[in-house]
């Protein structure tokens, strides 16, 4: 371990409150964390930390030094950055954050096509449906669903992603087609919880009028793939992502219905925080993103 170790793991530790917290931030222990910040306060000859058994707090020199640290920490990712851009080479770690589902089923063969092409970057991707803070959680970039909410990250739309209402043609043969969205409130509703507002589905009118409807079912799931899993036994309508239901629908298993009704489609994106110089290993993943995704999903061929 050099200074810049424990220097990186100093401002980890300061800006997430705790060992645990830094140490799941740059992928150590917790019990290496407290080393290497116990090791830069030795060779500070000072205590940068107040420590108790239920707390840690910054004394007052610690919060001057990360002051001034922390400019410096970055202005010398910059500067490595831009050497590695003028370079051209793609090297070095990036951490990712991916959606669970959509990690899962559509990303992670792109992601591990991405590695072979490029062998000198490590891949550190966590899957999870939890939108990360990029910059206080040490992510270098995130593959988000919808437009993003923080307009400090810099985001590339992908491509665009459809929420759709599908069912099996034996509950249809039974229940019959509903009519409009109004004709939810008599059929057996596949909830995905996933969605913010699980129990009221959102739909559109030919003339672009927004419609709101109550649904009810006695199936909720916070999975789309099980969502999927039911609609396809024909127990009733499920609305989910066409990342997953497309390969259903595509393959006959399950039929489209309020088509005319669907909303407009939201967006893939890449998103990741602003700097003057982008990494050249994180450019090279937008791109190979971006060349992967364009055009029609494939999700949403065939059907």
């Amino acid at each position: 371990m050099d200074r810049l170790d424990c220097d990186r793991m100093f401002i980890a530790v300061f800006e997430s409150g705790g060992f645990s917290r830094a140490a799941k931030r740059l992928s150590t222990s917790a019990g290496q964390a407290s080393k290497l910040v116990t090791r830069l306060e030795n060779e500070l000859g000072v205590q940068l930390f107040h420590r108790t058994t239920r707390a840690l707090s910054p004394t007052e020199i610690g919060r001057a030094y990360y002051e001034r640290l922390k400019g410096l920490i970055e202005e010398f990712d910059a500067l490595e950055s831009s050497v590695r851009s003028a370079s051209g080479r793609a090297a070095g770690r990036i951490a990712l954050t991916v959606p669970m589902s959509f990690g899962s089923t559509q990303l992670a063969p792109i992601l591990v096509a991405f590695a072979a092409v490029y062998p000198e970057i490590q891949l550190d991707v966590s899957f999870s449906d939890r939108l990360a803070n990029l910059v206080d959680e040490g992510f270098d970039a995130a593959v988000r669903i919808g437009e993003p909410e923080d307009s400090s990250l810099i985001a590339r739309k992908l491509c665009p992603m459809r929420v759709i209402a599908c069912a099996a043609t034996s509950y249809l043969a039974r229940r019959g087609f509903p009519a409009g969205p109004a004709a939810l409130a008599d059929h057996d509703c596949i909830i995905d919880t996933n969605f913010r507002d699980p129990g009221v589905w959102r739909f559109r009118t030919p003339e672009g009028e927004p419609v709101r409807v109550a649904v009810h079912g006695r199936l909720r799931f916070s999975n789309p793939e099980v969502c999927i899993a039911a609609a396809v036994a024909g127990l009733g309508v499920a609305r989910v992502p066409s990342f997953i239901a497309g390969p259903s629908i595509a393959g006959g298993e399950l039929i489209q219905v309020l088509g005319a009704f669907e909303l407009p489609p939201s967006g893939l994106f890449v998103v990741y925080p602003p700097g003057r110089h982008l990494a050249a290993r994180v450019r090279a993943l937008v791109d190979f993103l971006s060349e992967r995704f364009r055009g029609v999903p494939s999700w949403d061929q065939g059907w």
